[in-house]
């Protein structure tokens, strides 16, 4: 049998079929052709196991695991989608003529090639072949994008697209997603533009709709997207950006009814199984809520893709049911997660807040009382955030609505809205979350109020040619509440009006140690591309760009 490289004795290959006999004439071919090592799965949870942990430089998965919700496409989309394929790996799927159509529908995604059932190893031959020159030719792309060199690997994406070198549309699709993270908004649009004159890729559409949203046209947005899932109602990544903008725009309940959509329509993805669950906790389906959840854990667990906020909304939920059982399983399973990352602050909390909510079913009211106590003391470190915000919040509200007495509950929930109400959309979610206890929701949205009144009484200063009293009152506001909105108001009140400021180069320095340390909070819960994680706790409820895009073969 041919070698189909030189260096292919190199490689390392993963087979994923749950058919052994089919399993075995593949993983056979690869040794023919020349395929140093190979690993082989019979079921899609060990292939993805397997691809969390090793890295492959061939995968070969067939399409359809019958009897399972998971299916070869799925795994190949949540892989892309929280960046644990790598750029350089080649991705083969396999499938019948009763599911062709809907892999060469997703073959957009990140797929190197598929093949149709029954193949020769010629024909399998040709698909690695292909799909590794590929590869190589892209390889100082892939190589920039690996050392961090991302301005660099979008101006070679931008040469090889101009050229119209071979695979110019790969490139294309890569170098959009360069500029839309780069922030180079208006570049990318027109990348995307020159992409669907040539080609009207459901794909480049998305990325229209991706930079309206980035440019906070929320409305045009969400009408691209309604277009674009009218055309290709299974084309899930439009869900995801639906369901985003969405909850950039408040709308929790339009988002939660997305991503059941979303979740019906691939029902083993991880990800979206968290996100429905948590926004059904948010808008109040506490059932919905279970259900997502429990499902999350069941099935993404011990997965990379898994994030344990899940288990933090889950312990409110046992709490709700009276679930003394199914708590204690969230308590053991976020003491196990905090055994392989002992020094995690983000794992530390969940692991307090849960153990609050335990105490407190369990009736151990002094104990509950004392972990209440020493996460209000962290309501002013620097790594509070949203997420916190919200886990505090809807800790409070529902131990408080158990008829549980704290002094100074108002205050702490007070400091929260006056720090994290930066704009309508988080204020929307900071309400849900306490709203086990209207007092506190109504208190949220009293802060909101007065940010806003705070905000706008400064910038009368400033349009009535004072702008050194509207800075320092905004600095002074921003100091006292560490809200990111007054502070970096006051940033761009100094930064315009240098001229007229005496002291401005002093208070500027302050602004800036100050938007350093506390102002990381977005104005948009474009939750999920901060705090340095992937996909995190409310974070999850951001939609995670596509990681590794490809074309079809051919």
């Amino acid at each position: 049998m041919r070698r189909i490289d030189r260096d292919i004795h190199l490689s390392r290959a993963l087979v994923v079929d749950g058919n052994a006999t089919s399993r075995s004439i593949l993983v056979a071919q690869l040794r023919d052709f020349g395929v140093g090592t190979v690993v082989q799965c019979g079921r899609v949870g060990d292939a993805r196991s397997q691809l969390e942990t090793h890295r492959f430089d061939l995968v070969l998965c067939e399409h359809d695991f019958g009897g399972t919700d998971y299916s070869g496409q799925q795994l190949l989309d949540d892989l892309r989608r929280h960046q644990i394929l790598p750029l350089s790996t080649v991705f083969i799927m396999i499938t019948g003529e009763a599911t062709y159509a809907k892999v060469a529908e997703a073959a957009e995604s990140a797929l190197d090639g598929y093949l149709l059932k029954p193949h020769t190893a010629a024909a399998l031959g040709d698909r690695l072949t292909e799909a590794r020159q590929r590869k190589r030719a892209l390889a100082d792309i892939f190589e920039a994008i690996d050392d961090g060199r991302f301005d660099e690997a979008a101006t070679l994406c931008l040469a090889r697209l101009q050229e119209r070198k071979p695979y110019w549309l790969f490139a294309a699709r890569l170098g959009a997603e360069l500029l839309l993270n780069g922030a180079r908004h208006a570049e990318a649009r027109q990348l995307y533009d020159t992409v669907l004159k040539a080609q009207a890729l459901p794909w480049a559409r998305l990325g229209i709709a991706r930079v309206q949203l980035e440019e906070q046209a929320t409305a045009q947005a969400i009408r691209t997207l309604e277009s674009l899932i009218a055309d290709q109602p299974s084309y899930v990544d439009a869900y995801d950006v639906m369901g985003r903008a969405h909850v950039e725009s408040g709308e929790l309940a339009m988002a939660a009814a997305v991503y059941e959509r979303a979740a019906a329509l691939t029902p083993g993805s991880v990800g979206r199984m968290q996100k429905l669950g948590m926004l059904s906790f948010y808008v109040g389906d506490l059932p919905a809520a279970a259900k997502a959840l429990d499902r999350a854990v069941s099935v993404g667990i011990n997965s990379k893709m898994f994030d344990s906020q899940t288990l933090v909304l889950q312990a409110f939920v046992r709490f709700h049911q009276h679930d003394g059982k199914g708590l204690q399983r969230c308590v053991d399973n976020l003491a196990h997660a905090l055994s392989r990352a002992p020094g995690n602050e983000r794992l530390q909390r969940f692991a307090q807040v849960v153990d609050v909510v335990s105490h407190m079913l369990h009736k151990r009211v002094a104990e509950a009382v004392q972990g209440i106590r020493a996460l209000a003391g962290d309501l002013r470190s620097e790594s509070f955030d949203v997420e916190a915000g919200c886990n505090m919040l809807a800790m409070l509200a529902q131990l408080t609505a158990a008829e549980l007495q704290l002094d100074g509950v108002e205050d702490w929930v007070d400091a929260i809205g006056m720090r994290l109400c930066t704009s309508r959309a988080l204020t929307e979610l900071l309400v849900r979350a306490a709203s086990a206890h209207e007092p506190f929701a109504l208190r949220i949205r009293a802060c909101h109020q007065r940010v806003f009144q705070a905000s706008e009484a400064a910038m009368a200063h400033s349009l009535a040619g004072k702008p050194e009293a509207a800075a320092r009152v905004l600095l002074e506001r921003g100091a006292a509440t560490l809200n990111g909105k007054l502070i970096d108001t006051a940033r761009l009140v100094l930064q315009r009006h240098q001229d007229k400021v005496p002291d401005a180069q002093r208070l500027l320095a302050q602004v800036n140690e100050l938007k350093q340390r506390f102002a990381a909070t977005p104005a948009r819960p474009s939750l999920g591309e901060g705090s340095g994680r992937k996909t995190g706790g409310i974070a999850v409820l951001a939609v995670a760009a596509p990681a590794a895009p490809a074309t079809t073969v051919g």
